[in-house]
């Protein structure tokens, strides 16, 4: 499975969508379903996934699919 897949995967499974509802438009403030308990579910879910843990300010910013992308880069996980 590739790292993009997983990424994916921590996603389905804290919202419960498929795979083509992940874009740009994919935030916090775009999905009525994105609260602070899904983004701790979903922020513990990728780093379980990656043996990673994100600093306090990266899940802070944690808060879109694209912008997840780019918080991989800093611990070298590239989708």
């Amino acid at each position: 499975m590739t790292n993009i897949e997983k990424y994916d995967d921590a996603f389905m499974e804290v919202f419960a969508r498929t795979r083509d509802h992940f874009n740009s438009k994919f935030t916090n403030k775009t999905v009525d379903e994105w609260d602070s308990v899904r983004q701790l579910n979903l922020v513990v879910n990728i780093e379980d996934t990656f043996d990673i843990m994100f600093d306090t300010e990266d899940i802070m910013e944690f808060n879109s699919y694209e912008g997840g992308k780019d918080i991989m880069l800093r611990y070298d996980i590239s989708l």
